[in-house]
């Protein structure tokens, strides 16, 4: 589906010097101080994944997403996205991708929704009965019905993300590009984002590549994730991979019925008690939980567990240091 091959993309920005002269000589002689927003970076995405794109603000994440979708242009590297280079080939492309920006629209702001996906329509060729079910599938799935003849500045941030969303798919593109959809949302609104686009990659097959700073979004959504940090991808595998890399301990909270008669534990990374509640930090690429639990047995008798892997967010924290 996307081929990337050592991308890269700079950026030139004209520095003026300080004060009045400084303003005037750079009329005459104007330097440029050289910015790499993606440096070399390659990857491979197959039809039907939905991979979480992570990386902290200026990364490089939205540069990437608008060299995918032929908005940019890259200083150098190959691009194959269905097929297309998006750089030469757009304008087949659009049909073929939707494209949702979460900070900017792609709806007419004074027109009320329903003439925004009638110009749309036009745009893409659709025919009546295409239209027809377009609306109909998405007032399901995301409830537009009741707003459709709202202008669009009326509509609330979660409205607006809901519609633009739905006008990505008018076209029902085998492709998606989500930069931030759920950013500045309320928890439902969330919810009922990812809830659609879990449905559009697990029943429908769209292919989702998805920039996003709410972990939550990747753990519902993602398999795979691919980190950038400083324009360079650092990683590239599943959640467990990123768990791996990174080294962070597993944790099993046990709680016994009494105080334990806690023994020293060889496979664990660190042992916590707190009176009748024991923490145990353990590495599950050395020793599996029923192993700890074996042990821990001769402590005394337990009567609940718990057990947890390391938070993304923790994760996430510790690529970009």
């Amino acid at each position: 589906m996307i081929q990337v091959h050592e991308l890269t993309k700079e950026f030139a920005t004209a520095t003026t010097g300080a004060g009045v002269m400084g303003a005037f000589r750079s009329l005459f002689s104007r330097e440029a101080v050289r910015k790499v927003a993606v440096d070399h970076i390659s990857f491979a995405i197959e039809t039907g994944e939905c991979v979480g794109y992570l990386g902290p603000n200026g990364a490089g994440k939205s540069t990437t997403i608008k060299m995918l979708a032929g908005i940019l242009h890259p200083t150098s590297g190959d691009i194959s996205v269905l097929g297309y280079h998006p750089g030469r080939e757009r304008k087949q492309l659009a049909y073929q991708m939707g494209v949702v920006f979460g900070q900017r629209t792609q709806l007419w702001w004074d027109l009320p929704l329903r003439d925004s996906y009638e110009i749309l329509r036009h745009m893409y060729h659709l025919d009546e009965r295409r239209y027809r079910q377009f609306l109909e599938k998405v007032d399901h799935l995301l409830e537009i019905g009741q707003f459709l003849d709202t202008p669009v500045r009326k509509l609330s941030l979660g409205q607006r993300m809901r519609a633009d969303l739905a006008a990505a798919l008018i076209h029902d593109p085998p492709l998606l590009f989500l930069d931030e959809p759920t950013i500045g949302l309320d928890v439902v609104a969330k919810e009922r984002i990812r809830r659609f686009l879990k449905e559009l990659s697990q029943e429908q097959g769209k292919t989702i590549l998805l920039t996003t700073h709410d972990m939550d979004d990747i753990a519902y959504l993602c398999h795979r994730v691919l980190v950038i940090n400083h324009g360079k991808l650092v990683l590239d595998g599943s959640m467990e991979t990123l768990r791996s890399r990174i080294g962070l301990p597993s944790v099993i909270r046990i709680l016994f019925q009494g105080i334990p008669n806690v023994q020293p534990l060889a496979e664990a990374e660190k042992v916590e008690t707190d009176g009748a509640k024991v923490t145990i930090y353990y590495d599950r690429q050395k020793v599996s939980p029923p192993t700890i639990l074996n042990r821990v047995s001769a402590w005394g008798d337990w009567i609940d567990v718990e057990m947890a892997e390391p938070e993304i967010e923790e994760m996430i924290k510790r690529i970009y240091r």
